[in-house]
């Protein structure tokens, strides 16, 4: 789901109720802008800030070190977390209630990604129309063709859902928000949000997963239409796309450039 131009694609191994089948992760970035680092509390609305020319490296190129005290010494891992916002409803397969605020849109876009039905084309679609923003042009019909070639991809036919039997589970660990400088819209209305979430299959059997898709990445822009968070891929703010840092839960680097590992009230 991730917007900008593509960037490169990761494939790994899901286990199906047994059976092991290809999987495809897409990782796609590309564009410009400035990470929006939120208090520690999580609180308030990202504000823009002056546009990059360039994506910034995985760790900068100076010895910086990680030693000392304050902002220089957190990690993800050890830096205050994101709380979640619990939705207050759901309607179409979509949670809802979200509010106009940072942790509101990383709220929504967390919860959207975790019940997304990347694999069942048709409740991917009803999903997608009920988060979409009406300006997205073919945003919709894009994603769900590509929940159908991941179909055709581990040996589903090119529609439909899937079997009882097999459970999906995709969490989010930790996620990085920008508030896109997109002139007309006030501050924080549009936002990118980058996810780095795992995902696991459970069979008939309950057994685990033994090959899971682990630390993968996507990103959605979201605009504050209404009174909802909506996707988006108006090329006037994926543009402003960025690709922030490498998330790493150990490194400094990650939370300087703005990564947050998150918790969920209740």
């Amino acid at each position: 789901m991730s917007q900008g131009k593509d960037a490169k694609t990761r494939r790994a191994r899901l286990t199906l109720a047994g059976l092991g089948v290809l999987a495809a992760g897409v990782l796609v970035g590309g564009g410009y802008g400035v990470a929006v680092l939120l208090d520690d509390d999580g609180g308030g609305t990202p504000a823009a800030g002056a546009p990059a020319t360039t994506a910034p490296p995985a760790r900068p190129s100076g010895p910086a070190s990680p030693s000392g005290s304050g902002e220089v010494s957190k990690t993800p891992d050890t830096g205050p977390k994101m709380r979640l916002f619990k939705p207050t409803g759901h309607a179409d397969g979509v949670a809802t209630g979200f509010k106009y605020s940072a942790v509101d849109a990383v709220s929504a876009a967390v919860y959207w990604w975790e019940e997304y039905a990347w694999l069942d084309d048709q409740k991917a679609r009803q999903q997608l129309e009920a988060m979409t923003s009406p300006d997205a042009e073919g945003y919709v019909d894009q994603e769900v063709s590509k929940v159908r070639k991941l179909r055709e991809q581990v040996g589903l036919p090119s529609s439909g859902g899937t079997t009882s039997s097999i459970t999906f589970t995709t969490t989010v660990q930790a996620v990085h928000v920008t508030s896109l400088p997109v002139e007309g819209e006030k501050p924080g209305a549009v936002v990118e949000v980058w996810m780095s979430y795992d995902r696991f299959a459970t069979g008939p059997d309950g057994a685990p997963d033994k090959e899971p898709l682990k630390d993968e990445l996507t990103s959605v822009i979201l605009r504050w239409q209404g009174d909802r968070w909506r996707l988006t891929n108006q090329p006037g703010y994926v543009k402003h796309s960025h690709v922030p840092v490498s998330y790493l839960p150990d490194s400094p680097y990650a939370w300087r450039d703005g990564w947050r590992q998150v918790v969920r009230e209740g």
